[in-house]
């Protein structure tokens, strides 16, 4: 069998076939690491031909170490990087979520598909609302179900109206934390 320093040799003096060759022997390797980070097959396919496209532009710069543990830690930074846009791009999307849903109770829906659709989601967001602590989940559900400003809910509790923006604040956060946890 070919020794990684041949391989790479070899494909730096333009053999694309040894290329080919590492993919093959380090395909399994990549994709381990990548599902440790992510479940969805789909995504760990995208990562991984990404690692390989990245192992193939690099591999000029290679210094002759370590081919398994550099080809690792390329996978690694790959799934760590999509894990994190991910998840920002998760965060964005809850706050349009929880932000529309005062919005969106309103909205008439056309089709019973819809209306039952909104219905569990009302309920989803309602549960996660009432398993927060009580003094962020009394704002949130004030605040989003039941329409209430935060002057209101300030002179309702008889509470500092920045101590209900903050309370407010953390809600939201938590129930970030939460709405990820139950997806």
């Amino acid at each position: 069998m070919v020794s990684d320093d041949e391989l790479i040799k070899q494909f730096l003096s333009g053999a694309e076939n040894s290329f080919k060759k590492i993919i093959e022997k380090y395909k399994a390797y990549v994709f381990a690491i990548i599902l440790t980070f992510i479940k969805d097959h789909n995504e760990v396919e995208n990562i991984a031909q990404e690692v390989f496209i990245q192992v193939y532009r690099s591999l000029p710069k290679y210094r002759f170490e370590n081919l398994k543990s550099w080809i690792g830690k390329i996978a690694t930074t790959k799934a760590i990087d999509f894990k994190r846009s991910n998840a920002k791009r998760f965060c964005e999307e809850t706050v349009v979520d929880i932000e529309n849903f005062r919005s969106e109770k309103d909205h008439k829906c056309s089709t019973p598909e819809e209306i039952l659709l909104q219905k569990e989601n009302s309920e989803e967001i309602y549960a996660i609302c009432e398993s927060l602590p009580e003094i962020y989940s009394h704002v949130i559900i004030k605040f989003y179900f039941e329409g209430k400003s935060y002057q209101q809910i300030a002179l309702e509790g008889n509470t500092p109206l920045k101590t209900i923006e903050s309370r407010l604040y953390r809600a939201r956060s938590l129930f970030k934390e939460k709405w990820r946890e139950s997806r």
